[in-house]
């Protein structure tokens, strides 16, 4: 609360606040030091006010009592009594650029307490003695230093500004409370008995030091110097703790008197105004066209406005303090997130590092595989080489000392033989018997560009599958034999979602099976059976693979169904009507319309109420496949099951097969029922309540929709969503 009580220009606790037009508060001390003085005399601004008016050359530098127009006078000297001196200051005429006291803001100067002012006005020279005797004061602008707008004041100055006594009252409360906080407030680290009174409360420590232990334990330097210290905490007497401070109006303070009447009390309000009035005020006639009220009833309201507007902001201060404990959660929360993703990674890249060493000992091996045979092929060369060169020059030794000898007949004696030797021992050293028959070089090239390719590009994919999807309930319906399903992912989702994966089980407590797969959070199932519950449960997908299946809903369908004439699927010569409900034919021939519900489990029960029947026609009623054919009698195919009916008697039809005549036939206002029982495969026709017979057709099996063919004379109605009658109604079948 303690920045709400401190001026927005000097920035300590209010001094004599006074109220601007604007509804904002500054000091009065500081409205007389941010005030500037214009003469009324000038004639002219400087081009900071009016641009389009060349200024005077002397208006460049202001004169030099310019400085005394806008420094804070003493409040002795302001609070003075007299014309043109005394009190000068306090009646300041505040510049506006329109009559309302309001105008625009055009920052010129900035002090260094951030609040910006006009500048000065220097008066030209002679000014002043050409000033008319009797001349005016001068008057002056403020600019509120909240919302930068300027006001005018009357010849009060600003007397004319109202005192915020409320404030005041506040402010010195604070103050009184603050101080005993202070006083009670002890030094948490001293060694004295009893501790010193604190001095001063470190945020982020949340320690309480007294002068000298903060110097001591606290300095303001290294770690402690970005801690911030403000004063001790508040007392229980400080503002909104009890004590004196919680004294209301009435609490022994003195009733604040008006303004222009020092010995009148506030006693009405102006609602014109804005502002409190005493019985005076009105009697002068200021207020006398205003809209004034009793000054207690509009206390009430006023503090009721407030405290509804409190209760607001008390609901978002809630909303906003649960939301930081679910910010300083995510805080946690991410570090702990953190955390685990730096373990993961380092995991992951030692895991990489090992592969790479282990590949590393494989090649290694490899090398040294290679190495060891090259060495052994030399070797072996080596040591065969070396044997035949001891050989040959073994011989070739022999040889000479042979030729040496001078014995011709025993020279002739073994020349043969040596000569053979010596042409057999030429013949070993063939063709690249004198090659090595290994390279020095080894053919192994380790490709590891792919790799270090790799390695560059290495860097973070979705790691996560989807998260749960919610179902909203809220949503999710079902209507007749059709449901809608709907859902969203859940908050600060991060993970890409590429589609959902809706699936229903048969409506029997079996296995599910995938009726939807796409983009969209929003998904109806028609064709479902009636009277029967269904669970469906949904889960998103992305590149990852497929997430968790979110909670299963539990969704069940009408136990009667409600339908109607079906207008897309109907013969053109077919015109519905009542929003189809009644239905005839602008034909002479027999034209097939269906119904819009599809059955294929469950007893079924509507009725066709005979509207008009002329010139005896033959409508027929019954139940038919999707593909029947619609520009004939229903049932001369074998897509349909139906019994035909003149004003005398009927017939079932299936496949152009006439049987099971019966008595009794239709007229106008009759009424037709079909039964479909599809637990029991069998069909059944009443007239006007009485059955026609025996079921009319056995082991009817698949998926059939109500189906009705008549012509021009005749037209019908479709009543639907009837119980079955009690005297044919079955039992519902357990379900499996």
């Amino acid at each position: 609360m303690e920045e709400e009580l401190k001026c927005p220009v000097c920035g300590s606790l209010f001094r004599e606040p006074i109220i601007l037009p604007c509804s904002h508060n500054v000091c009065l001390p500081c409205a007389r030091t941010i005030a500037v003085q214009t003469p009324e005399s000038e004639q002219h601004l400087p081009a900071l006010l009016h641009p389009r008016s060349p200024a005077p050359a002397a208006a460049a530098a202001p004169g030099p009592g310019a400085a005394a127009g806008s420094a804070a006078c003493p409040d002795s000297e302001c609070a003075a009594g007299g014309g043109g001196g005394g009190d000068h200051a306090d009646k300041l005429s505040l510049h506006s650029e329109t009559d309302s006291g309001y105008g625009s803001y055009t920052p010129s100067l900035k002090s260094p307490n951030g609040v910006r002012v006009l500048p000065l006005v220097p008066a030209p020279p002679g000014a002043a003695a050409a000033a008319p005797r009797g001349a005016g004061p001068a008057s002056s602008s403020l600019t509120c230093p909240q919302c930068h707008r300027s006001a005018s004041l009357d010849q009060r100055g600003l007397r004319g500004f109202q005192r915020n006594r409320l404030l005041e009252a506040i402010v010195q409360r604070y103050q009184q409370g603050r101080a005993a906080a202070a006083a009670a407030a002890k030094c948490q680290l001293c060694d004295r008995s009893p501790p010193e009174p604190a001095a001063v409360l470190c945020e982020q420590c949340e320690v309480l030091y007294c002068a000298a232990c903060q110097l001591r334990c606290h300095p303001a330097r290294g770690p402690f110097a970005k801690h911030r210290l403000v004063p001790p905490p508040s007392h229980p007497g400080a503002p909104g703790g009890g004590g004196d401070g919680g004294k209301g109006a009435g609490g022994g303070r003195k009733l604040p008197t008006c303004a222009e009447h020092d010995l009148e009390n506030y006693s009405m309000y102006c609602v014109s105004c804005r502002s409190p009035v005493c019985y005076q005020c009105l009697e002068e006639g200021k207020h006398g066209k205003h809209d004034v009220k009793p000054l207690g009833a509009m206390w009430k309201q006023h503090k009721a406005q407030l405290s509804q507007a409190l209760n607001g902001v008390s609901d978002k201060a809630k909303e906003a303090k649960e939301f930081l404990v679910q910010l300083k959660n995510l805080l946690q929360q991410i570090q702990e997130n953190g955390l685990d993703y730096e373990a993961c990674l380092v995991a992951q890249c030692d895991a990489l590092v090992d592969a790479l060493t282990r590949q590393k000992a494989k090649l290694l091996t490899k090398v040294t595989k290679e190495r060891e045979h090259k060495l052994k092929v030399v070797w072996d060369q080596i040591n065969h080489c070396t044997l035949k060169l001891r050989q040959s020059t073994g011989l070739m030794e022999y040889c000479l000392e042979v030729i040496k000898e001078n014995d011709p007949s025993g020279f002739l004696q073994i020349s043969d033989a040596l000569i053979k030797r010596v042409q057999v021992s030429q013949e070993q050293w063939v063709k690249g018997a004198l090659e090595p028959k290994v390279s020095a070089e080894f053919d192994l090239t380790l490709d590891s560009e792919p790799l270090l390719q790799s390695i560059h590009q290495l860097d973070f994919i979705q790691m996560k599958l989807p998260p749960v999807p919610l179902l909203q309930l809220e949503k999710c319906c079902t209507r007749n034999n059709s449901v809608t399903l709907a859902w969203r992912m859940p908050p600060l989702t991060h993970n890409p979602v590429e589609g959902y994966i809706l699936e229903l089980d048969d409506g029997d407590g079996g296995q599910f099976r995938e009726v939807y797969v796409g983009k969209e959070t929003l998904c109806t199932i028609d064709g479902l059976h009636f009277n029967s519950t269904y669970n469906a449960r949904v889960k998103a997908f992305n590149s990852s693979g497929v997430g968790p299946y979110s909670k299963m809903v539990i969704l069940q369908t009408s136990d009667v169904a409600w339908f109607t004439f079906d207008p897309s699927s109907a013969h053109r010569d077919i015109v519905l009507s009542n929003d189809n409900q009644t239905a005839t034919c602008n034909s002479y021939d027999d034209r097939v319309v269906l119904g819009t519900a599809a059955f294929s489990k469950g007893v079924h029960y509507w009725e066709l109420h005979v509207d008009r029947y002329d010139n005896h026609p033959d409508p027929a009623f019954g139940i038919a496949r999707i593909n029947v054919v619609k520009d004939m009698m229903l049932g001369k195919d074998d897509k349909a099951w139906a019994m035909y009916v003149d004003n005398n008697r009927s017939w079932f039809m299936h496949c152009n097969s006439h049987t099971n005549r019966t008595e009794g036939g239709v007229s106008k206002g009759a009424t037709v029922g079909v039964l479909l029982d599809l637990n029991k495969h069998n069909l059944t026709f009443y007239i006007n309540g009485q059955q026609q017979g025996p079921p009319a057709f056995e082991n009817i099996e698949g998926v059939f929709m109500p189906a009705l063919s008549l012509n021009r004379n005749v037209q019908v109605t479709l009543h639907t969503g009837l119980e079955v009658p009690q005297c044919v109604k079955q039992p519902k079948q357990p379900n499996n």
